[in-house]
């Protein structure tokens, strides 16, 4: 299980280390096109809703793994993804499509 970390104060997200890799490819790539945008993800499983925040190039980002190898990455999974971080709704974290 791994973490974002969001801001100065260290938002903490748990987020299992394969899902974290996939987010992380796409974040970067809109942050690293100065893109700003929603991002909604489950906090805990005991509670329902969900917590949005708004990705700025501006704000201190961290991820942090926790296992030791890098995860294969599914490029459908990227491609669903980015289509979700491009729409209004912003990046949600979606269930990984089979390749």
């Amino acid at each position: 299980m791994g973490a974002l970390l969001y801001g100065d104060r260290q938002r903490r997200f748990e987020i299992d280390d394969r899902t974290l890799a996939h987010l992380q490819v796409v974040i970067a790539a809109k942050l690293r096109r100065r893109e700003g945008f929603f991002f909604s993800v489950r906090e805990e499983e005991s509670i329902s809703g969900r917590t949005s925040i708004w990705m700025s190039p501006m704000v201190v980002l961290h991820f942090k793994y926790y296992g030791s190898r890098q995860p294969a990455i599914n490029r459908r999974w990227l491609e669903v993804l980015h289509e979700s971080a491009n729409s209004s709704a912003g990046l949600i974290v979606l269930e990984e499509p089979t390749e």
